[in-house]
């Protein structure tokens, strides 16, 4: 037998000698969780898994106090956010990153490293992206490690129509909560998509550029080219939608008797519509502007 067939013949017999190794899946004690949030245009998710107290001491104990933390179990907790946005006041690059904690009794520091695949403790602080400061506080007892985003609205609270741009990464165990501000930049990129959208709309497309004139009026901005879509779909076709909103940017416009005249052409097309048109919303402006319930004849 020559050298080269010696070889493959042991390579032969040690392959069926290695014992047949499946895939297997089994549960984990503490069990695997993914959240994800969209803010604004921005998609933030959070993978990790979900230890449980189990009748032990978390804080300064089972998790020392003053040392880094997996913030989970089993493989490292992931952060990924899918545009560059405001963490805790620092930027941050789109990307996957690795998250871990130094809790303490009166202050935490979050950490985001550019190494996100690794199992258990393994950390290497040259590796920090940013580390935000945050104040942990009392919250209702949780058994099982929660981390996922709420806080989620606008910037300006009192305008419900708001797009939201604002959210907070949450840690909560136990009978604690941190908390780590999160801003996103929504108008520079809604406003672009809308350009291109409005470009490559068909020719009798008149719904895309009435949404994209919504959206301004809506959040107050960039109303000039608002205004300039909201006539180009008019230009279209003049439907309920667009009259409509075209009553309201009148009236705000302080164009009172142009924005009645409106609304009342907006019912008119609803109600001609073939499709079934809820015409409530320009009834009840044009009560308000005239005074007139509702259904009454001007």
């Amino acid at each position: 037998m020559t050298r080269n067939s010696c070889l493959a013949a042991a390579l032969a017999i040690a392959t069926l000698a290695a014992p047949a190794t499946a895939d297997l899946k089994l549960p984990r004690i503490s069990p695997d969780s993914k959240v994800t949030q969209t803010v604004g245009l921005t998609d933030l998710t959070v993978t990790y898994s979900r230890p449980g107290v189990k009748g032990r001491t978390v804080w300064g104990d089972l998790v020392p106090y003053d040392k880094e933390w997996r913030t989970g179990a089993n493989n490292a907790t992931t952060f990924t956010t899918s545009d560059t946005i405001q963490f805790g006041g620092k930027t941050l690059p789109a990307g996957k990153y690795g998250l871990a904690t130094v809790p303490g009794k009166d202050e935490w520091t979050v950490i985001l490293n550019s190494v996100s695949d690794v199992w258990g403790t393994v950390y290497d602080p040259s590796k920090d992206i940013l580390r935000v400061q945050v104040k942990p506080q009392p919250a209702p007892y949780r058994e099982w490690l929660w981390i996922g985003f709420d806080d989620i609205g606008p910037v300006a609270k009192d305008n419900i129509n708001l797009v939201c741009n604002t959210a907070s990464l949450v840690i909560h165990w136990e009978n604690l909560r941190v908390a780590v501000p999160i801003e996103v930049e929504v108008t520079k990129r809604t406003l672009a998509a809308c350009r291109a959208a409005i470009a490559e709309a068909k020719a009798d497309d008149w719904r895309t550029p009435f949404n994209a004139a919504r959206y301004t009026f809506q959040n107050e901005v960039g109303l000039d080219e608002g205004k300039a879509w909201l006539d180009k779909s008019l230009g279209m076709q003049k439907a309920y939608s667009n009259l409509t909103l075209l009553a309201r940017w009148q009236m705000k416009d302080g164009k009172k008797n142009e924005a009645i005249a409106t609304a009342k052409q907006a019912i008119a097309a609803g109600q001609a519509s073939k499709d079934k048109v809820d015409t409530t919303e320009a009834e009840k402006l044009l009560a308000d502007w005239t005074g007139k319930a509702p259904g009454k004849k001007s």
